[in-house]
This record gives structure tokens, sequence and C-alpha cells, in this order.
């Protein structure tokens, strides 16, 4: 397999084309993973297109906390299929290459798309706080209008700044070695590839990740505190169950989310290494959207009748 290098000034070189290892050390279960990469593909695709048809049809989910459960499960379709069939067209063909374009276009969207959900996740927050604490206010507050500009702003508020991330990391030398010892292009493992001093680059990184999860995440932290205390003020038990109820699936996917992607960004650089890396990113762009659907429908009595009459229709 040939892969070009234009050369620069000693060994600086910039690079045309890398590889992406994968699971290349796991020479004897290509196959296997192949298999089970793909079904759990199918089942995101099935699962999130199922919501979303709920969601579209069903007039007893026309509701703003399932219109933003729709956009959630098109954005999970978006972020897996961003990484996980060209880590599949790999394991298949065995050709790990990929291009310079290629590569920054991936990481581009996977920026972008993981900014979208952080702010999702945080509209979501809100969309509760209004219902629980203002629930006279709720169809005044998150009319029509109001979650049509609510989603759209979440779709394109990391646009710029994970834009600007992608230029700055592929604005670098990369030395001789072009192998990204990753299944997809991601900013720490292509840092690694640069040379000289990329301290500065990687405090920008750092602190362009801060402000994408910290500040939906104090606005959801925000958000549940009003709910909470809120919830307590019920006089009866039953009312809060109910109420609590609501949240918890939500708070579910948040902490699922929020929990690996901090781990994965902004621990110490010294407690990086590949092998967990992989694993804290599979957890975060495969395993989630896997089980976010389950979690949405499984905990919740308005999607679970909505697919018994789907499905009794059928």
């Amino acid at each position: 397999m040939k892969h070009e290098v234009k050369k620069a000034e000693g060994n600086v070189s910039t690079m045309m084309q890398f590889v992406l290892m994968g699971f290349s050390d796991l020479s004897n279960l290509q196959g296997f993973l192949f298999g089970v990469f793909s079904i759990i593909y199918i089942i995101v695709i099935i699962g999130n297109s199922l919501i979303i048809i709920l969601t579209s049809f069903d007039p007893a989910l026309q509701k703003p906390m399932y219109f933003f459960l729709a956009n959630f499960s098109l954005l999970e379709i978006s972020y897996v299929t961003v990484t996980l069939p060209r880590m599949l067209v790999n394991l298949w063909t065995q050709d790990r290459s990929i291009s310079l374009l290629e590569c920054a276009t991936q990481m581009c969207f996977f920026l972008i798309l993981g900014a979208t959900e952080c702010f999702l996740l945080a509209v979501m927050a809100y969309d509760r706080y209004v219902a629980i604490c203002n629930p006279l206010h709720y169809p005044l507050v998150m009319n029509q209008k109001m979650c049509v500009q609510l989603a759209v702003g979440s779709w394109i508020i990391g646009i710029p700044v994970q834009i600007g991330q992608t230029t700055q990391v592929f604005s670098l030398h990369f030395c001789n070695c072009n192998q990204i010892n990753h299944f997809f292009c991601d900013i720490p493992p292509i840092i690694k590839l640069a040379c000289g001093d990329t301290s500065i680059h990687e405090m920008s990184a750092y602190a362009g990740t801060l402000l994408i999860v910290a500040v939906p995440f104090m606005l959801i932290l925000a958000s549940y505190c009003k709910i909470i205390c809120t919830i307590l003020k019920l006089p009866a038990a039953s009312g809060q169950a109910k109420a609590f109820s609501t949240c918890s699936s939500h708070v579910l996917v948040v902490v699922l989310f929020f929990g690996s992607t901090t781990i994965t960004y902004l621990r110490p650089k010294s407690y990086h290494s590949a092998g967990i890396d992989k694993l804290l990113s599979l957890f975060y762009t495969i395993v989630t959207p896997l089980f976010n659907p389950m979690i949405y429908s499984l905990r919740n009595k308005d999607v679970i009748a909505s697919l018994r009459k789907f499905f009794l229709k059928k």
C-alpha cells in the first residue's frame, strides 16, 4: 500500500494521506468486529429512525419534548454515520488509508455534531425546566417558533468554533509517521503526529472543547437544580415520582455522553493512552447512540404506547 507524502524541509513532511490503524492489532478478529459493528450500525439506524417516525406522525407525541427527541435521534444517526461506515470499510477491505481532505472533513463533521449534541441536551433540559417549574406558561414559552429556533441554534452554534479547530489542527506540520492510532480522525491522535512544540495547539483544542462542553453542561446543571427544588416542594409523593420520571431518561443520557466526553478530552495528557482513548471513543460515538432509543422508549409511557399502536397497525 502506497501512502503519499510530500517532502518538506528536514524531517518534516506535509502528509497527503494518513492511515487509520483502528483495530489492526486485533488481526484475528477483523471479520468478527465487522459483523458486530455492522449489526450495531443497523440497530442505531432502525432504532433512531423509528423514534423520528413515531414523533412525526403520532398526534400524542406532537409535543416540544418529542420534537427535540426527534432532532436528537437524527443527530445520533448523523453522528454514527460520520465514523462507523468508514471503520466498516477499513475492516472489510483492510485498506486503512484516508486522504488528508477526507480526514479533515470527517473530523470537522464529527466535532460539529458533537457540539450539537452538547447544546441539544441543554435545550432538552431547558424544556423540562419550563414544563416542571412553569407549567402554566409552558405552551406560551415553548411554542413552535421557539422550538424550531432552539433546535436550529443547537445544530449551527458549534460550526464556526469547530471549523476553526479543524483548520488549526491541519495547519500543523507532520513528521514522517502518518499512522493515526485511532479508528477515526480525532484531535488528540492527529496532534500526536505533529512535529515540534504543539503545546499551543493542545491548549487551544482544550479551551475549545472546554467551551463547547462546559457551557451546555452548566446550563443543564442549572436547569436540574431548579427542577429538583421545584419537585421537592410538590406535596404528593406520586407527583414527585411522575416529575422525576419525565427527566430520568434525559439525565441518564447526559451522564453517559458528558461523562465519557469529559474523560476523553479534558483529562491530563499524562493519562492518555491509545487503548483507553479508543475504548472511550467507542462508548460515546457508538454505544451511547445504540442505547439512546432504548433509554427513551423503555422509560417513556407515551413512546411505548405509540410503539404498540404502530406495530398493531402493521
